[in-house]
């Protein structure tokens, strides 16, 4: 990988860039004008959900930079209140409509419950899944994937499914690596997506993370976006200033030794954001 511009391959032969731009907050003050930055910046791969309330913004920013739809990836989600079959499929034309667009490059399902409590999450899974699939088949949407399911929530899916998940998004930075859930994805042929790679740039006074960039002369979210690009994961930072948006690409020429991976992979718990598929979510401070 030398650029945000180079792609990993998905299961089903799906070219994803490395990285992308994630939108969520990205509409505050109700325009445009972050994500068309974004764009100014470079960034291709855009990361959106029905419940970002950005889906509008990105729609308008890419008709208004005059670039072919074609030469952007874009990826939105199925909320939690979206969910089952016919209710994803009619989100999934909402996203179309507010995006301005007739395909997507990805689709996923936000979470895998709707609430912690929810006792059918499996059936609701499943039933979700199928509208996925039907989209898919149709050719509406180049792939489809998860987003927050860790593998028993990935097995349910598996043992019922025609066609394989191709992503997971989960958050994963240096300080919460979810190594079980990236490893069972990996091993699967299941692109792993970090969403918070910068673990809410909690962690750029983390002494490791300082000493890391120190050395190489970056900073600590260029260490965090490297960390994940050498497990094959895709990060999907977000930003407002075009300089901060600028800077987390220039990732490319440095590379992480066998042992400073070692040691972010093994540094204690730290950036997590509170949430959890399976429980409550919780303020943190």
């Amino acid at each position: 990988m030398n650029s945000i511009r180079d792609c990993f391959t998905l299961s089903n032969g799906v070219e994803i860039p490395c990285m992308a731009f994630g939108t969520y907050k990205a509409s505050e003050g109700q325009t445009a004008d972050v994500i068309k930055r974004a764009i100014e910046a470079g960034y291709r791969y855009f990361d959106t959900a029905s419940f970002y309330g950005t889906e509008k913004y990105l729609g308008q920013a890419i008709k208004d930079s005059g670039i072919p739809r074609k030469e952007f990836f874009i990826a939105s989600k199925a909320w939690k209140d979206e969910m089952g079959h016919e209710k994803t499929k009619v989100a999934f034309e909402s996203s179309l409509e507010r995006l301005k667009t007739d395909y997507l490059d990805l689709y996923l399902i936000h979470w895998p419950l709707p609430v912690p409590e929810c006792e059918d999450w499996k059936e609701l899974d499943v039933d979700t899944w199928r509208a996925l699939e039907e989209l898919y088949g149709e050719g509406r949407v180049r792939a489809i994937g998860l987003s927050n399911f860790l593998p028993h929530h990935i097995e349910n899916i598996l043992e019922h499914c025609e066609i394989k998940p191709m992503a997971d998004q989960l958050e994963f930075h240096p300080g919460y690596s979810q190594e079980a859930a990236v490893r069972y994805c990996q091993e699967r042929g299941i692109q792993v997506q970090a969403w918070s790679p910068l673990g809410r740039m909690r962690m750029f006074k983390e002494p490791l993370l300082v000493e890391i960039s120190e050395k190489h002369g970056v900073s600590p979210a260029q260490v965090c976006l490297r960390y994940a690009l050498q497990r094959n994961i895709i990060p999907l930072p977000k930003s407002s200033s075009i300089e901060r948006m600028k800077q987390n690409q220039e990732i490319f020429h440095f590379e992480l030794s066998a042992e400073e991976m070692y040691r972010l992979e093994t540094m204690p718990q730290a950036g997590w954001s509170g949430e959890h598929p399976d429980r409550e979510r919780i303020i943190l401070g």
